[in-house]
């Protein structure tokens, strides 16, 4: 059985995966989530953070979707 793409990538992403994805910076996504305007991310170490990945697409999708309505 071969694997589709939503199989073979990770379903978490790093804050560089999420920042190079939206284009923002670390900081202001951090920040963003704080404010309730990002996904919240999800500790998963000691230390360590990681995005949900179909959150951080859905958000995407949101905004681009957004602009097409305005």
């Amino acid at each position: 059985m071969a694997k589709t793409e939503n199989q073979t990538l990770s379903r978490l992403m790093s804050p560089n995966e999420a920042a190079f994805a939206t284009t923002m910076s670390k900081t202001l996504l951090r920040a963003m989530s704080l404010e309730g305007k990002f996904p919240k991310p999800l500790v998963i170490g000691n230390k360590r953070i990681a995005y949900v990945r179909a959150e951080v697409e859905a958000w995407i999708d949101t905004r681009i979707a957004g602009r097409a309505a305005a």
